[in-house]
């Protein structure tokens, strides 16, 4: 399998915080926010599932731009041959 070394970047980590704070936030977009949380500052990267759920979340038309800009974080952090 091949290896995807990105990062979540510190401003994509901030929103994700705040989203994962806030009461209105969807579930969707705490997922993704956990899961860009998860890659801030680590090797990790997406997995199949929720990398599945970033890619429908970017092909959404009404999804807001908070879940497309942590969708594309999430989808930019997979591997690659997936």
């Amino acid at each position: 399998m091949g290896s995807n070394t990105k990062q979540t970047s510190p401003s994509v980590a901030s929103l994700a915080g705040k989203t994962l704070q806030s009461s209105s936030a969807s579930q969707v977009q705490k997922q993704l926010a956990a899961s860009a949380l998860a890659q801030a500052h680590t090797g990790k990267q997406t997995g199949a599932a929720i990398e599945a759920t970033a890619s429908k979340a970017l092909q959404s038309t009404s999804a807001s731009a908070t879940t497309q800009k942590l969708a594309g974080s999430v989808v930019s952090q997979s591997n690659r041959k997936r």
